[in-house]
Protein backbone atom coordinates (compact mmCIF):
# COMPACT_ATOMS: atom_id res chain seq x y z
CA UNK A 1 0.00 0.00 0.00
CA UNK A 2 3.16 2.40 0.76
CA UNK A 3 4.63 1.85 -2.29
CA UNK A 4 0.70 2.28 -4.05
CA UNK A 5 0.43 5.67 -2.30
CA UNK A 6 4.22 6.40 -3.23
CA UNK A 7 3.39 6.19 -7.15
CA UNK A 8 0.64 8.27 -6.91
CA UNK A 9 2.01 10.96 -5.42
CA UNK A 10 5.04 10.86 -7.90
CA UNK A 11 2.55 10.93 -10.62
CA UNK A 12 0.88 13.66 -9.23
CA UNK A 13 3.49 15.70 -8.89
CA UNK A 14 4.76 14.91 -12.80
CA UNK A 15 1.46 15.99 -13.54
CA UNK A 16 1.55 19.25 -11.38
CA UNK A 17 5.63 20.07 -12.64
CA UNK A 18 4.01 19.80 -16.72
CA UNK A 19 0.93 22.08 -15.58
CA UNK A 20 3.36 24.35 -14.45
CA UNK A 21 5.84 24.07 -17.37
CA UNK A 22 2.97 24.78 -19.86
CA UNK A 23 1.81 27.82 -17.91
CA UNK A 24 5.16 29.99 -18.23
CA UNK A 25 5.43 28.63 -21.96
CA UNK A 26 2.14 30.80 -22.54
CA UNK A 27 2.38 33.53 -20.26
CA UNK A 28 3.32 37.07 -22.42
CA UNK A 29 7.02 38.36 -21.90
CA UNK A 30 7.63 42.04 -22.28
CA UNK A 31 10.82 43.65 -23.58
CA UNK A 32 13.77 42.39 -21.28
CA UNK A 33 11.95 39.78 -19.60
CA UNK A 34 13.35 36.93 -17.94
CA UNK A 35 15.76 34.23 -20.50
CA UNK A 36 17.33 31.40 -20.03
CA UNK A 37 20.73 32.17 -18.38
CA UNK A 38 23.02 31.81 -21.47
CA UNK A 39 21.02 33.29 -24.34
CA UNK A 40 21.72 36.64 -26.01
CA UNK A 41 18.32 38.41 -26.75
CA UNK A 42 18.03 38.98 -30.38
CA UNK A 43 17.04 42.47 -30.06
CA UNK A 44 20.55 43.06 -28.92
CA UNK A 45 22.30 41.36 -31.82
CA UNK A 46 20.19 41.16 -35.22
CA UNK A 47 21.07 44.59 -36.90
CA UNK A 48 20.66 46.29 -40.44
CA UNK A 49 21.33 49.75 -41.17
CA UNK A 50 18.79 52.57 -42.12
CA UNK A 51 18.15 53.97 -45.20
CA UNK A 52 19.00 57.29 -44.57
CA UNK A 53 21.72 56.85 -43.06
CA UNK A 54 24.26 58.64 -41.86
CA UNK A 55 21.90 60.27 -39.26
CA UNK A 56 24.74 62.84 -37.87
CA UNK A 57 27.71 64.05 -39.45
CA UNK A 58 30.89 66.39 -38.76
CA UNK A 59 29.96 70.00 -39.78
CA UNK A 60 33.02 69.69 -42.01
CA UNK A 61 35.95 72.11 -43.33
CA UNK A 62 36.40 75.59 -41.40
CA UNK A 63 34.31 74.58 -38.13
CA UNK A 64 35.23 73.95 -34.77
CA UNK A 65 33.74 70.50 -35.48
CA UNK A 66 35.50 69.41 -38.36
CA UNK A 67 35.54 66.13 -37.40
CA UNK A 68 34.13 63.80 -34.71
CA UNK A 69 36.14 61.59 -32.43
CA UNK A 70 35.19 58.30 -31.17
CA UNK A 71 32.09 57.81 -28.68
CA UNK A 72 29.43 59.87 -28.20
CA UNK A 73 26.42 59.64 -26.39
CA UNK A 74 22.33 59.65 -26.70
CA UNK A 75 19.78 60.13 -24.13
CA UNK A 76 15.87 59.45 -24.80
CA UNK A 77 13.22 61.34 -23.10
CA UNK A 78 9.92 63.22 -23.10
CA UNK A 79 9.64 61.52 -26.70
CA UNK A 80 13.21 63.43 -27.55
CA UNK A 81 16.69 62.78 -27.98
CA UNK A 82 19.69 64.31 -26.47
CA UNK A 83 23.27 63.80 -27.68
CA UNK A 84 26.98 64.76 -26.79
CA UNK A 85 29.61 64.16 -29.21
CA UNK A 86 33.22 65.20 -29.30
CA UNK A 87 34.05 67.42 -32.57
CA UNK A 88 37.62 68.74 -33.22
CA UNK A 89 39.48 70.13 -36.63
CA UNK A 90 40.57 66.92 -37.29
CA UNK A 91 44.42 66.91 -36.11
CA UNK A 92 45.97 64.50 -33.69
CA UNK A 93 46.78 66.81 -31.56
CA UNK A 94 43.69 68.94 -32.20
CA UNK A 95 41.92 69.79 -28.53
CA UNK A 96 38.53 67.64 -28.64
CA UNK A 97 35.39 70.19 -27.74
CA UNK A 98 32.00 69.09 -26.27
CA UNK A 99 29.09 69.36 -28.99
CA UNK A 100 25.58 68.99 -28.20
CA UNK A 101 22.58 68.15 -30.88
CA UNK A 102 18.91 67.21 -30.05
CA UNK A 103 16.16 65.94 -31.78
CA UNK A 104 12.48 64.71 -32.36
CA UNK A 105 12.86 61.40 -33.53
CA UNK A 106 16.62 60.44 -32.88
CA UNK A 107 17.53 60.41 -36.82
CA UNK A 108 17.31 64.27 -37.60
CA UNK A 109 19.55 66.65 -35.71
CA UNK A 110 19.56 70.05 -34.85
CA UNK A 111 23.27 71.91 -33.34
CA UNK A 112 22.74 73.69 -30.60
CA UNK A 113 24.09 77.30 -31.16
CA UNK A 114 25.64 77.38 -27.99
CA UNK A 115 28.52 74.82 -29.05
CA UNK A 116 30.72 73.75 -28.30
CA UNK A 117 29.75 73.63 -25.20
CA UNK A 118 32.39 73.27 -22.98
CA UNK A 119 35.55 75.08 -24.24
CA UNK A 120 38.00 75.00 -21.41
CA UNK A 121 38.92 71.53 -21.10
CA UNK A 122 39.67 68.65 -23.47
CA UNK A 123 36.43 66.31 -23.39
CA UNK A 124 36.77 63.34 -25.71
CA UNK A 125 35.32 59.70 -25.72
CA UNK A 126 32.03 60.59 -22.91
CA UNK A 127 29.39 58.94 -21.79
CA UNK A 128 26.96 60.70 -19.69
CA UNK A 129 24.78 59.09 -16.42
CA UNK A 130 21.61 60.76 -15.68
CA UNK A 131 21.18 60.18 -11.68
CA UNK A 132 19.47 61.92 -8.72
CA UNK A 133 18.53 64.74 -10.64
CA UNK A 134 22.12 65.64 -11.98
CA UNK A 135 23.88 65.01 -15.59
CA UNK A 136 27.15 63.20 -14.86
CA UNK A 137 29.67 63.23 -17.45
CA UNK A 138 32.77 60.44 -17.88
CA UNK A 139 35.42 61.39 -20.49
CA UNK A 140 38.66 60.89 -21.48
CA UNK A 141 41.26 64.32 -20.64
CA UNK A 142 44.20 65.95 -22.32
CA UNK A 143 46.09 63.70 -20.40
CA UNK A 144 47.49 60.70 -21.81
CA UNK A 145 43.46 60.59 -22.14
CA UNK A 146 43.07 59.54 -18.46
CA UNK A 147 39.00 59.26 -16.93
CA UNK A 148 37.88 62.69 -16.19
CA UNK A 149 34.47 64.13 -14.75
CA UNK A 150 31.99 66.57 -15.19
CA UNK A 151 29.02 67.21 -13.92
CA UNK A 152 25.60 69.32 -14.73
CA UNK A 153 22.18 70.48 -13.50
CA UNK A 154 20.53 70.72 -16.87
CA UNK A 155 23.05 69.08 -19.62
CA UNK A 156 23.93 72.25 -20.90
CA UNK A 157 26.09 74.03 -18.60
CA UNK A 158 28.58 71.98 -17.19
CA UNK A 159 31.80 72.00 -14.40
CA UNK A 160 34.57 70.42 -14.43
CA UNK A 161 35.26 68.48 -11.64
CA UNK A 162 38.68 66.84 -12.48
CA UNK A 163 40.33 63.52 -13.37
CA UNK A 164 39.36 60.15 -11.92
CA UNK A 165 42.07 58.66 -8.84
CA UNK A 166 41.48 55.29 -9.54
CA UNK A 167 43.54 52.42 -7.49
CA UNK A 168 45.03 49.09 -7.05
CA UNK A 169 42.50 46.00 -5.45
CA UNK A 170 44.36 46.84 -2.50
CA UNK A 171 44.04 50.32 -2.74
CA UNK A 172 47.80 50.62 -1.54
CA UNK A 173 48.49 52.46 -4.89
CA UNK A 174 47.26 53.93 -8.67
CA UNK A 175 46.22 51.56 -11.47
CA UNK A 176 48.13 51.54 -14.42
CA UNK A 177 47.20 54.96 -16.43
CA UNK A 178 46.20 55.97 -18.44
CA UNK A 179 42.34 54.77 -17.41
CA UNK A 180 40.70 55.42 -20.67
CA UNK A 181 37.07 54.84 -22.02
CA UNK A 182 35.16 55.54 -19.00
CA UNK A 183 31.86 53.34 -18.93
CA UNK A 184 29.49 54.10 -15.95
CA UNK A 185 26.81 51.78 -14.42
CA UNK A 186 24.75 51.78 -11.27
CA UNK A 187 23.50 48.80 -9.78
CA UNK A 188 21.79 48.93 -6.17
CA UNK A 189 23.28 52.39 -5.73
CA UNK A 190 27.11 51.44 -6.34
CA UNK A 191 28.69 53.54 -9.37
CA UNK A 192 30.77 50.89 -11.42
CA UNK A 193 33.38 51.98 -13.84
CA UNK A 194 34.54 49.93 -16.54
CA UNK A 195 38.17 51.60 -18.61
CA UNK A 196 40.57 50.52 -20.88
CA UNK A 197 44.08 50.74 -20.26
CA UNK A 198 45.92 50.91 -23.83
CA UNK A 199 42.65 49.38 -25.34
CA UNK A 200 44.79 46.03 -23.63
CA UNK A 201 41.92 44.75 -21.83
CA UNK A 202 39.09 46.41 -19.79
CA UNK A 203 39.47 46.72 -15.88
CA UNK A 204 36.26 47.27 -13.32
CA UNK A 205 36.73 49.61 -10.57
CA UNK A 206 34.19 50.94 -7.77
CA UNK A 207 33.62 54.31 -6.43
CA UNK A 208 34.79 54.79 -2.85
CA UNK A 209 33.46 58.54 -2.16
CA UNK A 210 30.17 59.77 -3.14
CA UNK A 211 32.12 62.41 -4.89
CA UNK A 212 32.89 59.58 -7.65
CA UNK A 213 36.16 60.73 -7.86
CA UNK A 214 38.40 57.85 -6.31
CA UNK A 215 38.08 54.55 -7.47
CA UNK A 216 38.70 51.20 -6.36
CA UNK A 217 39.65 47.89 -8.84
CA UNK A 218 37.47 45.57 -8.23
CA UNK A 219 40.73 42.91 -9.06
CA UNK A 220 44.08 43.28 -10.93
CA UNK A 221 43.09 41.69 -13.96
CA UNK A 222 40.83 42.69 -16.36
CA UNK A 223 37.93 41.73 -16.81
CA UNK A 224 37.13 41.46 -20.68
CA UNK A 225 40.25 40.64 -22.57
CA UNK A 226 40.66 40.99 -26.44
CA UNK A 227 40.76 38.00 -28.24
CA UNK A 228 40.56 34.83 -28.84
CA UNK A 229 38.40 36.00 -32.25
CA UNK A 230 40.60 37.47 -34.91
CA UNK A 231 37.90 40.39 -34.99
CA UNK A 232 39.35 42.10 -31.51
CA UNK A 233 42.76 39.89 -31.38
CA UNK A 234 44.39 43.49 -30.90
CA UNK A 235 42.26 46.04 -29.16
CA UNK A 236 39.24 46.51 -27.37
CA UNK A 237 37.26 49.09 -25.39
CA UNK A 238 33.90 49.24 -23.55
CA UNK A 239 30.92 51.69 -24.39
CA UNK A 240 27.79 51.40 -22.81
CA UNK A 241 26.40 48.68 -20.34
CA UNK A 242 22.61 47.73 -20.02
CA UNK A 243 20.78 45.07 -18.12
CA UNK A 244 18.07 43.25 -20.03
CA UNK A 245 16.45 39.72 -19.46
CA UNK A 246 18.48 39.07 -16.12
CA UNK A 247 21.86 39.75 -17.07
CA UNK A 248 23.99 42.70 -18.02
CA UNK A 249 25.13 43.12 -21.57
CA UNK A 250 28.14 44.86 -22.21
CA UNK A 251 28.46 47.02 -25.99
CA UNK A 252 32.00 46.98 -27.07
CA UNK A 253 34.45 47.71 -30.10
CA UNK A 254 37.50 45.79 -31.11
CA UNK A 255 39.77 45.69 -33.61
CA UNK A 256 41.95 42.79 -35.08
CA UNK A 257 43.59 44.75 -37.86
CA UNK A 258 47.59 45.04 -36.45
CA UNK A 259 48.77 45.08 -40.15
CA UNK A 260 46.10 47.46 -41.32
CA UNK A 261 46.26 51.66 -41.82
CA UNK A 262 44.32 53.50 -40.96
CA UNK A 263 42.68 50.43 -38.37
CA UNK A 264 39.52 49.47 -38.55
CA UNK A 265 36.83 48.68 -35.81
CA UNK A 266 33.69 46.68 -35.20
CA UNK A 267 30.71 46.61 -32.70
CA UNK A 268 30.30 43.81 -30.45
CA UNK A 269 28.85 42.58 -27.72
CA UNK A 270 29.33 40.38 -24.30
CA UNK A 271 27.30 39.10 -21.82
CA UNK A 272 27.09 38.52 -17.84
CA UNK A 273 26.01 38.17 -14.79
CA UNK A 274 28.08 39.70 -12.27
CA UNK A 275 29.94 42.53 -14.37
CA UNK A 276 33.00 40.22 -13.57
CA UNK A 277 33.11 37.38 -15.79
CA UNK A 278 31.48 38.29 -19.53
CA UNK A 279 31.09 35.94 -22.54
CA UNK A 280 31.29 37.12 -25.98
CA UNK A 281 28.89 36.74 -28.32
CA UNK A 282 29.58 33.76 -30.85
CA UNK A 283 28.35 36.13 -33.74
CA UNK A 284 30.31 38.86 -32.79
CA UNK A 285 31.10 41.43 -34.49
CA UNK A 286 27.49 42.55 -34.23
CA UNK A 287 28.11 45.77 -36.59
CA UNK A 288 31.67 45.82 -38.82
CA UNK A 289 32.34 47.47 -42.22
CA UNK A 290 34.43 49.99 -39.47
CA UNK A 291 31.43 51.00 -37.07
CA UNK A 292 32.87 51.35 -33.69
CA UNK A 293 31.54 53.00 -30.45
CA UNK A 294 28.65 51.33 -30.47
CA UNK A 295 25.34 52.02 -28.25
CA UNK A 296 21.78 51.24 -28.17
CA UNK A 297 18.71 53.27 -27.20
CA UNK A 298 15.43 52.03 -25.98
CA UNK A 299 13.32 53.10 -28.81
CA UNK A 300 9.19 52.37 -28.83
CA UNK A 301 9.65 48.94 -26.94
CA UNK A 302 12.34 48.02 -28.26
CA UNK A 303 16.33 49.00 -29.24
CA UNK A 304 18.21 51.41 -31.78
CA UNK A 305 21.59 51.11 -32.04
CA UNK A 306 23.71 53.97 -32.56
CA UNK A 307 27.45 53.76 -33.99
CA UNK A 308 29.31 57.37 -33.05
CA UNK A 309 32.78 57.33 -34.50
CA UNK A 310 34.05 59.17 -37.00
CA UNK A 311 29.35 59.88 -37.67
CA UNK A 312 26.85 58.46 -36.20
CA UNK A 313 24.59 55.48 -37.84
CA UNK A 314 21.69 53.91 -37.08
CA UNK A 315 20.53 50.31 -36.84
CA UNK A 316 17.29 48.92 -36.21
CA UNK A 317 16.40 45.44 -35.62
CA UNK A 318 16.26 43.06 -37.60
CA UNK A 319 14.40 40.91 -35.93
CA UNK A 320 10.04 41.42 -36.14
CA UNK A 321 8.82 43.62 -33.60
CA UNK A 322 5.46 41.33 -32.76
Amino acid sequence: MNAKRAFCNLVFAVFILQCAISFLAIVPSGHCAEAQPTTFPAELVHWKPLAGNPVFLAAGSGHWDTKIRERGWILRSDNSYRMWYTGYDGTREGTKFLGYATSLDGLHWTRSVRNPLFRNEWVEDMMVVEHGGAFYMFAEGCHDNHSVLLTSRDGLEWKWEGELDVLSADGTSSAKRPCGTPTVWIDNGTWYLFYEWLDQGVWLARATDSRLRTWKNVQEKPVLRPGPGDYDREMIAMNQVVRCKGAYFALYHGSGSGSQSPRTWNTNIARSTDLIHWEKYAGNPIVGDNKSSGIVVPVAGHYRLYTMHNQVDAFESAISQE
